[in-house]
């Protein structure tokens, strides 16, 4: 099996800060979890962040004689070549011949078929603490699919980047997706394990049911740590800056703003074609591995490039509201995917009304009040939030 690399590259000066020391995911914990996976039939859902080291999670559980059975590969497939939206197949393995299960297209969650040869399941995934980032989503119908059948399930916990911080408005009821699975923040300020342990306790589980989980925590992690993540999460996030800045333009795939994909710089500018009077400009391409059809495909478009910039560690709508503002035809500046990014149809109607950012953030308030208080009661960590 192929090794992975780290692919995170440097930001510009100041927008990461100083990386966290001596930070050691769960997966590098093996005296914690190898316990539980001796002569059981395991089943990993990973991906190409689950490293222990520089070693696969699967190299290395395989060369401990743990019994895997079968890899389940969430959204851009197990090695994280698949570009945003595109179907993940079913396969094998080439080097080690384990079957390879989509959980990414028309099939979810694990099924029952699927599952009935594994006794424990492992959740390995780098997540990035946005709520429409799909890998959380994955984790919720593997959790389901654990408790509807009897299997336990294991995260490995990861460092969130975005930890130090909640923002955004709480997602509706109504507004449930797969990527807006759960009535939290777009900046929700967990790590997947500590997730795990919400949706457990909360009762997010179709029908209640609670998921047989064990959390395997980060060494040496607290939320006020700044965490560069050593792999590319996914094609499109592919160094600090992007994952810096995606919580605030992923609203902007929403949108008729390119965000930067079908370029190799996605999410670190941002632009349209009719904005001929700003000075930045890119043509978004197809990209195989990244994005097939962007945005304004083979069209200059001109906007704004942030790797010069001094971006700070925050959700802001100051991008969004300014583009919204100096796009002339506004009827087609949202398109109909916004509204389930931003977990409500309130955001829309309020940036088309002419608010402020400081008179939208007011009315968040009351919800995320009410979340941050419930998510002190899963925190596995030191937290900076008051």
């Amino acid at each position: 099996m192929v090794r992975y690399l780290c692919l995170c590259l440097s930001c510009c000066v100041g927008a990461c800060g100083a990386q966290s020391q001596n930070v050691s995911p769960a997966a590098e914990q093996m005296e914690q979890y190898l316990g539980l996976l001796k002569g059981k039939a395991v089943g990993l859902v990973v991906n190409q962040t689950s490293l222990v080291g520089t070693t696969h999670l699967v190299d290395t559980l395989l060369s401990q004689s743990i019994e895997v059975k079968k890899v389940f590969a969430p959204e851009h497939g197990f090695r994280g070549e698949k570009s945003n939206g595109e179907v993940v197949e079913d396969g094998k393995d080439i080097s080690t011949g384990l079957p390879i299960i989509s959980l990414y297209g028309s099939n979810k969650k694990p099924s029952a078929e699927q599952i009935r040869d594994v006794e424990v399941l492992v959740f390995d995934i780098q997540d990035v603490g946005t709520r429409f980032y799909t890998y959380i989503s994955t984790m919720h119908y593997v959790m389901e699919a654990c408790a509807e059948q009897g299997k336990k399930l294991i995260v490995l916990d990861r460092p969130n980047p975005h930890g130090s911080y909640v923002d955004g408005p709480v997602r509706e009821k109504s507004f449930r997706s797969f990527v807006g699975m759960h009535p939290i923040p777009i900046v929700h300020g967990l790590t997947v394990g500590e997730l795990a342990q919400m949706i457990n306790g909360e009762g997010w589980l179709e029908h209640g049911t609670q998921c047989d989980l064990r959390v395997v925590p980060v060494k040496n992690y607290t939320h006020s740590a700044t965490y560069s993540l050593p792999v590319s999460p996914s094609p499109n996030l592919p160094n600090d800056l992007a994952i810096l800045l995606y919580p605030s333009l992923c609203l902007f795939e929403g949108t008729d703003i390119s965000e930067g994909r079908g370029t190799y710089k996605p999410f670190q500018q941002i632009g349209h074609p009719s904005f001929t009077d700003m000075p930045h400009q890119f043509k978004p391409k197809s990209i195989v591995g990244m994005s097939l059809h962007p945005k304004h495909e083979n069209q200059t478009c001109y906007g704004l490039n942030f790797e010069n910039m001094e971006v700070k560690r925050e959700f802001t709508l100051k991008y969004l509201l300014d583009f919204y503002h100096r796009f002339e035809e506004k009827d087609r500046f949202f398109n109909r995917g916004f509204n389930r990014l931003a977990g409500n149809a309130t955001l829309q109607q309020q940036i088309k009304n002419g608010l402020t950012e400081e008179e939208i953030r007011a009315t968040w308030q009351p919800e995320l009040k009410a979340y941050k208080i419930l998510r002190k009661k899963y925190l596995l960590y030191p937290d900076s939030e008051p």
